[in-house]
């Protein structure tokens, strides 16, 4: 019972360090071209920031 839990919990972590890995970096054509296909309305403060910098006043 107890190796099924840690499996579990350790498929979960595997699979979320994964899905970072796939994320461009901030600043990148990528995250930039990420970031305008975006709603604004979903982005966090620091995202618009990051934005505001990197994509616009480059």
């Amino acid at each position: 019972m107890l190796f099924k839990k840690l499996l579990a919990l350790s498929a979960v972590g595997i699979f979320t360090l994964g899905l970072t890995a796939c994320a461009p970096e901030v600043g990148s054509e990528a995250w930039c071209k990420q970031m305008k296909d975006k709603p604004s309305g979903d982005w966090s403060s620091n995202e618009a920031a990051d934005y505001a910098k990197h994509c616009v006043f480059k």
